[in-house]
């Protein structure tokens, strides 16, 4: 056997040293690559795009604003847009809070959420406002959608042109609830500016984002809207979720002589949204505006023009006891 002189010691025990260095490294990336992939795990994997901005309502101040551009799901949030254009309509004269709209099969049969409407009754202007702040009703969005502009597909197009007219510049409606279409898009900006919109243009409609809780057949739906009379100041506007977009929220809030309207997209539960969207309140309030209100109001574009294929449609849903 070949004798190892001292130099040749000093050289192998140098390389054992960098060996187990470069082994205890290894093995800590390892650990690391391991304990990195194990934490989403706690979330069983989920983690929906996140998306945040906050607005002063008074000077369109941008106060914070995270990933505020890029693309996100609405989710249920559409449905503001979809109550934008019915209060657009009550304001036409075209209807009233007690006019009745008509139910389709294609309505009824819509997943929840949902109040239950049946194929070929009726609900009225203001059961359908509260059905969808409250409970979010997916099949009371189609039939005002139908009753407005004959098909779902056709109110998408209304929608998405109310959408550019009031400054949402990277909004695409294709549906009237927020059901799940890869080509229905927003951004947190844009829903900012859709909230400050709908408050601009109907505020006298805005007591309606403020009902607690909606009686219909018996039932009594609670707003989903949970920040309601537990974040000071807040006084609207709607959640929304699906599993493609997370837990969004769209809030506006007062306080003193400050209003901001804030969103917060792609919570990983409802308690997270909520907790980031109080925290957003919080920390943002001292540095909104207390003076008279400096920005212009949204943009409003004319009003549409009225649809001919509303009666064409009610007549094709049986109402019960007529012939």
């Amino acid at each position: 056997m070949a004798r190892i002189d001292d130099a040749g010691r000093a050289v192998w025990s140098r390389m054992v040293v960098r060996c187990a260095a470069a082994a205890t490294a290894a093995m800590i990336g390892i650990a690391t690559i391991g304990q990195a992939e194990a934490r989403p795990r706690r979330y069983g994997g989920y983690a929906p795009a996140y998306s945040a901005i906050v607005i002063d309502a008074k000077t369109g101040q941008t106060l914070h604003a995270e990933a505020a551009d890029a693309h996100r799901f609405p989710a249920s949030v559409t449905k503001v847009m979809t109550l934008y254009l019915l209060f657009e309509q009550i304001e036409s004269g075209r209807f009233s809070l007690q006019s009745p709209l008509r139910v389709s099969a294609e309505a009824a049969s819509q997943p929840p959420s949902k109040v239950g409407v049946r194929p070929g009754s009726t609900i009225t202007v203001e059961e359908a406002i509260r059905a969808l702040v409250t409970k979010s009703a997916n099949d009371v969005a189609v039939v005002v959608a139908e009753n407005i502009s004959g098909s779902e597909e056709a109110f998408g197009q209304l929608m998405t042109r109310k959408a550019r007219a009031i400054g949402m510049s990277r909004t695409t409606f294709r549906n009237a609830s927020g059901l799940p279409d890869a080509e229905q898009v927003t951004t947190a900006r844009d829903l900012a500016t859709l909230g400050r919109a709908i408050q601009d243009h109907f505020p006298r409609y805005w007591r309606y984002f403020q009902t607690y809780s909606f009686a219909y057949r018996g039932v009594n739906h609670r707003n989903h809207n949970r920040l309601l009379g537990r974040v000071d100041g807040v006084d609207g506007i709607k959640t929304g979720y699906t599993r493609a977009s997370g837990f969004n929220l769209l809030t506006s809030a007062r306080r003193g002589d400050r209003q901001i309207v804030a969103v917060v997209m792609g919570g990983r539960t409802g308690g997270a949204r909520d907790a980031r969207m109080r925290q957003l309140v919080d920390v943002n309030f001292p540095r909104a505006y207390a003076g008279a209100r400096t920005a212009p109001m949204i943009a409003r574009a004319s009003e549409p023009a009225r649809p001919q294929t509303r009666i064409a449609v009610a007549a094709q849903v049986p109402v019960p006891g007529r012939r």
